[in-house]
């Protein structure tokens, strides 16, 4: 009997679990395509889900597969441009962009997937700086709406 060569434990588990991430940017206009979204990943998904609500009464328990982030981001507690009131769209865009600055890099593997849900005009901000300064492909990046630009 021939022993087989050995591979590192890593990357049999890399082998075995797939790394697909996900990235998930939402807001309280859109819980129900959010909630039917995250039902169709697979348990087994990682990554980051963010969602911008008017204040804290809008937080409930989201049922995220276990390996994924849920951060809320509550509008009333953040300030927007100018030391203003935090308007719409804009804790999402700030953080997501942060996140992803900060998480995506040049050596992925070109398997993240991003959900753009809410605010058109958070979501094109955000597409628009992962495909433009990120060099994220288009076509990982999906919307409620496409975004040109």
């Amino acid at each position: 009997m021939t022993a087989r060569p050995s591979r590192p434990v890593s990357a049999r588990r890399a082998a075995r679990n797939p790394k697909a991430p996900h990235l998930i940017a939402a807001d309280e206009t859109c819980f129900a395509e959010l909630e039917a979204l995250i039902a169709t990943l697979p348990l087994c998904a990682t990554g980051r889900v963010f969602i911008e609500v008017p204040d804290a009464s809008w937080v409930s328990d989201l049922q995220a597969p276990p390996r994924m982030t849920v951060t809320w981001l509550d509008r009333s507690r953040r300030l927007g441009p100018a030391g203003r009131e935090c308007g719409v769209g804009h804790a999402l865009t700030r953080a997501v962009t942060a996140w992803a600055d900060e998480m995506l890099c040049e050596d992925d593997d070109d398997t993240t997937r991003v959900f753009l849900l809410g605010d058109p005009l958070a979501a094109s901000d955000i597409a628009a700086h992962l495909t433009r300064s990120l060099e994220v492909p288009a076509s990982r990046v999906f919307a409620l709406t496409r975004f040109t630009g």
